[in-house]
């Protein structure tokens, strides 16, 4: 945390000099002293403070100064700090002016020069002025800065970004006047939002997520061309495996396309997890496991696995900025996404009050607003407890006749308890209704087929589950739906060539392609709960060891030109 500023401006380098010794003998310790010999320059670390978050609780400055004067100076700088104290050094000639400022720009003192001895003169001043702005002041946020419409898919997408990759940041709603100004300060455009401002006092205007990972020091590219072990997906599964396989020994890489954790990351509390007795949240639990993880060596890196490719015992990994990675055994944990709403007016409101998942990063922006859950299975009921903390009131969208078939028993009893959540059963949403932003749903009563519109703030919808299973090309076998079938559950899709072909019986979780393995949610008719999927990437990984055993000692190390 950068300490708040003091800033003396003189143009008269002796005396510059001279107040900058004092006040550092003082205030040293409390206070970063800056100094500038112009008004125009003090302006420069006016704005750049500024920009960067840090406040300034003193302006210390000498009237007489070419270019801007110094209340000429304090008008100006009191539009970007209006609670710091202001003190003028004038000469005994310039105190009808000084007199004049305390009206027109509400001065707080003037000091008469010379001020020796500064333990008479000036620290008592001083103190006083420092005393009086420390009583109110609240330390300012200096981290990532977001200035964006609340009802902008964009700005939706970088809060939501950097929530699940636990980017600290403040959200500044530019819908506020108070916003606005703040921006028009800073000098950032109001037509390129989302707008990010960075500690430093860099910015990012609409970045791209490759320019926005690169400027937090994420990692996108992977160190190594060839690994023992890659793993596709960092959910609860990949993070397991990554955990497993790096602390036995694995040369041992996970790609995730958004942020480590995947859809439990978004989970807002998970209370049945074995070890957490009071529960903890998806962001939580991944955070722990990415540590876990890279203590043990894991290289974690974000980015999207767009092909898959055999190339005898190598499996070789092509990402979307066309870079490739080798490996000799694959954990396949890309996991699952909601399903969307195929419904009228669904496309055109995602990300303006229509949202997939817990998104965390809107909770708070829906403080006293009615707020509409869609699904009953845990997710969607880990989202209504959440919600219910800062909404007006919580209402759960069911096609089932109650919430008991698809939830754990613990949820189903907190969400009866709760007063602002309610329970809707055999009800489904038909249209979603609002000009750039959702204001009203219309719902369908499946018992008398009626339709009724119901005003919305926000509706988060929780339904169905679509693998990520694109990138596997005709490779790996595949049920109907397109979740990753193992070589026991058979060929899938009625086709032959996806039959086991080795004489040796295949490893569990290994997948019709030898060395290829599958954990999590994205495997055929898995138990769909965390503990399960973290258990599954464990276990992954000892049958990787029992592969890459029946590896030739030939191709334990990649051929040359295999990565």
């Amino acid at each position: 945390m950068e300490l708040p500023a003091i800033l003396a401006v003189d143009d008269e380098p002796a005396v510059l000099s001279a107040i900058s010794r004092d006040l550092r003998r003082q205030y040293d310790s409390r206070f970063r002293i800056l100094r500038a010999d112009s008004g125009d320059s003090a302006m420069e670390i006016v704005h750049e403070y500024k920009r960067r978050g840090i406040d300034i609780a003193l302006f210390l400055v000498d009237q007489r100064m070419p270019g801007l004067t110094g209340v000429e100076f304090l008008t100006r700088a009191t539009e970007y700090y209006p609670d710091a104290k202001r003190a003028l050094l004038t000469a005994y000639a310039d105190t009808d002016v000084a007199i004049r400022a305390i009206n027109e720009i509400r001065l707080d003192y003037y000091l008469l020069k010379p001020w020796d001895p500064p333990e008479e003169r000036l620290y008592p001043i001083l103190d006083d002025l420092l005393d009086d702005w420390q009583a109110g002041y609240q330390s300012p946020f200096q981290g990532l800065r977001v200035f964006g419409d609340r009802w902008a898919a964009s700005t939706y997408q970088i809060k939501d970004f950097l929530t699940r990759n636990q980017v600290p940041f403040q959200w500044l709603d530019t819908e506020r006047d108070e916003t606005r100004d703040e921006m028009v300060k800073l000098g950032l455009n109001p037509d390129q939002l989302p707008a990010l401002l960075f500690p430093d006092g860099s910015e990012l205007l609409q970045p791209p997520q490759d320019v926005l990972l690169s400027k937090l020091g994420l990692s996108t590219h992977a160190r190594l061309p060839f690994y023992d072990l890659a793993i596709v997906g960092g959910g609860p599964a990949g993070l397991a495996a990554a955990v497993y396989g790096a602390s036995e020994g694995l040369d041992t890489v996970m790609i995730e396309q958004q942020a480590p954790g995947g859809q439990a990351g978004t989970s807002s509390r998970i209370e049945n997890y074995l070890g957490f007795p009071s529960g903890l949240s998806g962001a939580d639990l991944a955070r722990r496991a990415v540590t876990q993880a890279k203590r043990f060596g894991a290289e974690i890196i974000i980015g999207q696995v767009t092909n898959l490719r055999l190339d005898g015992p190598y499996r070789i990994l092509t990402l979307a900025d066309g870079s490739e990675i080798s490996c000799h055994a694959l954990i396949i944990g890309s996991g699952v996404t909601y399903r969307r709403l195929d419904v009228p007016g669904a496309e055109e409101l995602t990300g303006a009050g229509l949202y997939y998942g817990g998104a965390i990063a809107e909770a708070i922006a829906n403080a006293g607003q009615d707020v509409f859950i869609v699904g009953g299975a845990n997710s969607a009921g880990q989202a209504a407890m959440y919600f219910s903390r800062y909404a007006n009131s919580v209402t759960m969208l069911v096609r089932s006749n109650s919430l008991q078939k698809g939830m754990s028993s613990y949820l189903v009893k907190q969400i009866e308890q709760t007063a602002n959540i309610r329970v809707v059963p055999r009800v489904e949403i038909t249209r979603l209704n609002g000009n750039g932003r959702l204001e009203s749903i219309t719902l369908r009563h499946s018992d008398t087929g009626l339709e009724e519109e119901c005003p919305a703030s926000a509706v988060f919808a929780f339904i169905g589950a679509m693998p990520h299973t694109d990138w596997l090309a005709d490779e790996v076998a595949l049920d109907p739906a397109g979740f990753v079938l193992t070589a026991f559950d058979g060929p899938g899709r009625g086709d032959s060539a996806h039959r086991w072909s080795l004489q040796r019986n295949p490893f569990p979780l290994e997948t019709n392609v030898p060395g290829i393995f599958v954990a999590g949610d994205v495997r055929h008719r898995s138990m769909r709960r965390i503990a399960g999927a973290a258990g599954e990437g464990a276990m992954a990984v000892h049958f990787v060891h029992q592969y890459l055993s029946t590896l030739s000692p030939t191709v334990t190390t990649p051929r040359d030109g295999a990565a």
